[in-house]
């Protein structure tokens, strides 16, 4: 008589389900442990759930430069303003590129909004030019009436000053409107970019200009610098820099290579300036940092050059140190508003200066910021402006929470009702699921700055389901094996591979969905397609190392294998058919007898 076959021993998970389940909870622990040593014990909260400011910016394209916006640029300039709102103080602001042509910030609460707003909407190109002339930001007084003096300071007081390896001390006198529009006309004529300094004149050159005085000669022709000079000189006295529209306009266009008009702040008053054209660009500036003078106690802003910016520094400030107020100062242009005119009483080499001169810690570190990261590659327009409040934000977060409770709750009770015991293993598989899904969130806000906004809490509650759905096929494999006679242990083994198949289709068309939708998406769409993806793949994980393991282990338990009526598995209540038999030959004939389960 022919021995009877012996049933393949399970090999794997389902042969050693003790193995899986450690590999699940030394994850569940190291995960938690990593949680606690970062520090980061709960996941970082988005703009809609904190609170905080999101501000978008629509690049605006230029004259004859149709090709300006492209992904090269935009990436360049979400690195910049990145970097400088992280000069804010701000670690966890978020820059992303949406569409074609905007850029979305998003700021979280605790920050300084209109500080934020000013950094980030200060998108133009940086330059350094040298003054020709200064005054006060009102119109100049009509003919008749004595005209105020370019430069209404002397010394330090007046303006900063930009320093070398050591303080020097800046010129005193004040020039006269003829004096600025000799140094406006040879700047337009000097082919430099700033003017270059005048020889003193000899006393024979000197008596020849008195003598020129005192006989009156015709007016001469002007030149075309000089024309063009007069012309500045007008606009310049007409600018009236405490109106908002005349800001707006002043300087708009300007080209680096030519003079241009340009208002801006000395301490709390507005000014003007007629600037020279540009010595140094932004992006000649290697690095800059407002900091405390340890010799003086006192802010002041350190810029570090490029070589090639060194260079033209070097040549700007030799010129410079030569002239009187305000010719020996240079201003710093951004976005066509004068930031900074500090004075130069020498030749700055090396590379390195330093600006001083009444700085408060907030105004010191902005200028530096500013010129760290001012050089943008195209110019930007605020298109929305977005503020919620950390109430709104609260109110949001507990509405979702809530929504997801629910729906737990829905998904419990279900299972109670319908699968009675298969339930417990369900929902231990869901708190496991959900114990990795936050250790995962926190880990990855501290790592690479995910935050949790509305949308992937949908995502999350969505992934509820999804978790759920994959129970259901595996329990319903092993209902279908039982109703076809099988007992429960081989029933739990073959109705693994066909829910296995099942599973894994099922969550990879999940997945996929999740990584399309990230990719063709932007802003917060992206948070609710990342959490569908990253609960989709921990589905896979806890199905295949905890609720398959346990699985085994359950059905080895009398409560299950006897098919009580309360563990959901019971023969009579499923319809089960009796129980499958085989024929075995034997010596004189042949005999039916039951199916061992391990053949089965």
């Amino acid at each position: 008589m022919a021995a009877p076959k012996k049933g393949r021993r399970p090999t794997g998970a389902q042969g050693r389900p003790g193995r899986a389940l450690a590999v699940i909870l030394i994850a569940m622990v190291a995960l938690t442990a990593g949680m606690f040593l970062t520090k980061q014990t709960t996941p970082r909260l988005g703009i809609d759930l904190a609170g905080g400011t999101s501000i978008t910016l629509k690049a605006k394209s230029e004259p004859g430069k149709p090709d300006a916006i492209n992904e090269t640029n935009m990436n360049t300039a979400v690195g910049i303003i990145e970097r400088r709102v992280n000069g804010l103080g701000v670690s966890e602001a978020e820059v992303q590129t949406q569409g074609r042509d905007h850029i979305i910030v998003n700021i979280p609460k605790g920050t300084n909004e209109k500080q934020a707003r000013e950094q980030v909407g200060t998108t133009a190109q940086l330059y350094f030019r040298p003054v020709l002339a200064f005054a006060d930001g009102a119109p100049a007084a009509p003919q008749g009436t004595p005209s105020p003096s370019a430069s209404p300071s002397t010394g330090a007081s007046g303006a900063p000053k930009a320093e070398g390896s050591k303080p020097s001390a800046s010129a005193t006198p004040s020039s006269s409107a003829t004096s600025q529009g000799r140094a406006l006309s040879e700047a337009l004529k000097a082919p430099a970019a700033t003017a270059s300094p005048s020889p003193s004149p000899s006393a024979s050159e000197s008596k020849k200009a008195d003598d020129n005085k005192a006989a009156p000669s015709p007016t001469p022709v002007p030149s075309g610098a000089d024309a063009t000079a007069a012309d500045l000189q007008a606009k310049f006295a007409a600018l009236d820099c405490t109106n908002e529209q005349q800001r707006a306009a002043v300087g708009k266009g300007a080209k680096p290579e030519e003079p241009t008009l340009a208002c801006g702040k000395r301490g709390n008053a507005w000014g003007k300036w007629i600037l020279g054209p540009a010595g140094v660009a932004g992006t000649d500036v290697k690095d800059a940092k407002g900091v405390i003078d340890p010799r003086r106690g006192a802010w002041i802003v350190t810029m570090q050059f490029t070589d090639k910016g060194a260079d033209k520094f070097a040549k700007i400030t030799g010129e410079l140190a030569t002239k009187q107020m305000p010719q020996n100062q240079f201003a710093i242009v951004l976005d066509g508003e004068v930031i900074s005119d500090p004075s130069v009483s020498e030749a700055l080499t090396g590379g390195n200066a330093e600006i001083s001169g009444g700085f408060t810690q907030q105004s010191a570190q902005d200028l530096g910021n500013m010129l760290s990261y001012g050089a943008l590659p195209l110019s930007f327009s605020e298109d929305s402006v977005t503020t919620v409040t950390a109430a709104l934000g609260g109110e949001q977060l507990k509405a979702g929470l809530i929504a997801g409770a629910i729906g737990l709750a829905l998904v419990v009770i279900y299972l109670l009702v319908y699968y009675r015991g298969l339930s417990f293993i369900a929902i231990v598989s869901l708190m496991v699921s959900a114990i990795l899904t936050y250790t995962i969130m926190a880990l990855l806000g501290k790592g690479i700055g995910f935050a949790l906004n509305l949308p992937a809490v949908c995502g999350a509650i969505v992934a509820i389901g999804i978790t759920a759905d994959s129970f259901i096929v595996y329990f319903e494999r092993i209902r279908d094996e039982i109703r076809e006679g099988r007992t429960l242990r081989p029933a739990v083994e073959r109705a693994w591979p066909r829910a296995r198949r099942t599973i894994l289709v099922s969550d990879f068309v999940s997945f996929l969905a999740a990584a399309v939708l990230f990719i063709v998406t932007v802003g917060k769409v992206q948070g609710f397609a990342f959490t569908l993806g990253l609960t989709t793949l921990l589905d896979v994980v806890v199905v295949f190392l905890f609720t398959k393991p346990i699985m085994t282990l359950m059905a080895r338990t009398k409560f299950f294998s006897s098919g009580h009526p309360w563990s959901g598995l019971d023969p009579k209540r499923l319809g089960a058919k009796p129980p499958l038999r085989r024929s075995r030959r034997t010596g004189s004939g042949s005999v039916t007898a039951p199916v061992d389960a391990k053949e089965a």
